[in-house]
């Protein structure tokens, strides 16, 4: 004997059929998709794609818009999403809407290639429709699942059918009649009898508006000024495909939610001042991704109610994940939500995964978050420098109080000798101490500017009263016994108190009932 084991042959042989179970259907739909918004971005995603295709294929003409109606029933509980897009040709129509992965659109530019994103709605609706025609089709179709046995079957542990006996239960498809009233090119979604879920946010217009305003291919408002060129700059690397999407029948179609400014504290608002744009190279050569930063005067992180914290990602013009997906590019993650910016990734070998919500791990993947750190290292700098910035800017505020208390009291022209050479000291190094602040290198020059007008105006203003105070006391229409008890009197207020603007407030009132000259 050699010493080595030979492996045993045998008979046994791959079966001829995969056995694949319902459960397999419940995985690639209602466990994948949890948060109830996310229907809405996948069927939105479907009729970009079909848009696009149609706009291809010159079914849509260059003025006409790729156009998606959301219509709310709340009596009826039902929402349906119809599109202007290629709709499901005739004989297509029932084997593409059953066949559950193996998308066409793998390979291509379309943003959706698993085939499974149009089961979204099943764990949200009592029935799920599709309908559709094609141009030139005499004929509208639909599809219908019924969600209620769907659940039902896969909670019953006694049905022991596959997944195509499932489908066969739940679904059934048809030919509809007075195909006359349906639009000749359409492909819609009918959710029908939806769950309550929270504040009934699926069937609130103005949740689903703010969600698709953020992750959908829709336009820029027409108001944020740095739109034109964000999408220009877009536009050399791919096809925006950017739709109109009309909510619960609104003249208005959505737009991103980037304006020129943002409210960052109670009747506060910060503008955005510069655009940014950064390349980022791929494994391959090429483009990567595209960046695009809005910077701002970085008080702190914006509020998540204006949507659009984050430096958030896109591929094919539809948001990946949520606005904190590359906040471990940051060397604290709180910086990310400082942060204004988008990371178009533009390299086919940088995948979604199943859920949209994030990338699968791989190295064109790692590369590319590789390259982002820089970025939130400096967005975080920017932060950082950002409040040094705001603290020296406050000290000068607060220094320039205090030098406006004292003047006020050198003002009354009431205090003289020791006392008034206290007060004169405390200015001038008050003075000096605000200085300082002017001097910090980081400040700009419209800031140095505005502190160095405040910092001319009280050196005018003490200028004035050391001459003032040196020939005219206000005291002076008093006998000189009674001036000099006074004067001491108030200097022991001032010397006495706490609180300075009180104690000026005390001697005002007294040099008034004195009737001081």
């Amino acid at each position: 004997m050699t010493g080595r084991m030979t492996a045993k042959q045998s008979d046994s042989a791959m079966p001829s059929e995969i056995g694949i179970g319902k459960d397999v259907l419940e995985l690639v739909s209602t466990a994948m998709y949890v948060d109830p918004l996310t229907i809405y971005r996948e069927y939105v995603q479907n009729a970009a794609d079909s848009i696009d295709e149609a706009r291809a294929d010159g079914i849509i003409g260059p003025d006409e818009p790729g156009r998606v109606d959301i219509a709310i029933d709340p009596s009826g509980r039902s929402v349906t999403i119809r599109d202007n897009g290629t709709g499901v040709p005739d004989g297509e129509f029932s084997g593409r809407l059953t066949a559950l992965g193996g998308s066409r659109k793998r390979g291509t530019s379309a943003r959706g290639f698993r085939g499974v994103g149009r089961l979204a709605g099943l764990g949200y609706c009592q029935e799920l429709v599709f309908r559709s025609r094609s141009g030139g089709s005499a004929k509208v179709h639909e599809l219908r699942w019924d969600c209620r046995l769907f659940k039902k079957l896969l909670a019953d542990h006694s049905f022991e059918g596959g997944l195509q006996e499932l489908v066969h239960r739940v679904a059934s498809v048809r030919e509809l009649d007075g195909a006359d009233i349906w639009p000749a090119r359409f492909f819609e979604v009918e959710l029908i009898r939806l769950v309550r879920i929270g504040n009934d946010i699926l069937m609130n217009a103005e949740a689903i508006s703010r969600y698709l305003s953020q992750v959908a291919p829709v336009p820029f408002s027409p108001e944020f000024r740095f739109g034109r060129e964000i999408r220009a700059q877009l536009s050399r690397h791919f096809s925006l495909g950017e739709i109109d999407i009309h909510v619960g029948g609104a003249a208005e179609p959505l737009y991103r939610p980037y304006r020129d400014d943002y409210e960052f504290g109670e009747g506060k608002r910060d503008a955005f001042t510069d655009l940014e744009f950064k390349e980022i190279e791929g494994m391959d050569g090429g483009v990567a991704a595209v960046v695009w930063l809005l910077h701002h005067g970085y008080r702190g992180a914006l509020p998540s109610a204006e949507g659009v914290c984050g430096l958030r990602a896109r591929m094919g013009n539809i948001q990946i994940g949520s606005h904190r997906i590359f906040s471990h590019a940051f060397p604290e993650a709180r910086f990310a939500s400082w942060t204004v910016g988008e990371v178009h990734v533009v390299d086919t070998k940088v995948v979604p995964n199943g859920r949209r919500d994030d990338f699968e791990p791989n190295a064109h993947y790692g590369r590319l978050v590789a390259h982002l750190s820089p970025i939130g290292d400096q967005i975080a700098r920017m932060c950082r420098n950002s409040s040094v910035v705001r603290n020296r800017i406050k000290a000068f505020e607060i220094g320039s109080l205090k030098i406006d208390e004292q003047l006020k009291i050198l003002e009354q022209r009431v205090i003289g000798g020791a006392e008034a050479e206290s007060v004169c000291r405390d200015i001038r190094s008050g003075m000096f101490e605000i200085k300082k602040a002017i001097e910090f290198p980081l400040l700009d020059e419209a800031q140095k500017s505005g502190l160095s007008a405040s910092l001319s105006a009280l050196e005018e203003r003490f200028a004035k009263t050391e001459l003032t105070t040196a020939t005219n006391d206000a005291l002076g229409c008093l006998p000189e016994e009674e001036r000099e008890i006074v004067r001491r009197m108030i200097g022991l207020i001032y010397e006495c108190s706490v609180n300075r603007v009180a104690a000026k407030s005390l001697v005002d009132r007294i040099l008034a009932r004195l009737g001081a000259c």
